[in-house]
């Protein structure tokens, strides 16, 4: 798995639990998925991205977008 489909699961992961548990415990939760837009919007402008970083130093091979 290239990193960029493994940050693109991750992002998608996390947006849906934060949905869920929005719509279970508190609607706060929709920080989360704005913390994660905005951190994909900025990764798109910046070619920074944390999670990238995290799974390049696990072993990841690079895709296109992170390398």
């Amino acid at each position: 798995m290239s990193i960029d489909r493994a940050v693109l699961g991750f992002a998608g992961c996390m947006t849906l639990a934060s949905a869920l548990l929005a719509w279970l415990v508190s609607p706060w939760w929709l920080l989360l998925t704005a913390f994660v837009g905005l951190n994909m919007l900025q990764a798109s402008f910046t070619r920074f991205c944390p999670a990238a970083m995290v799974f390049k130093a696990l072993g990841a091979k690079a895709g296109c977008a992170f390398e």
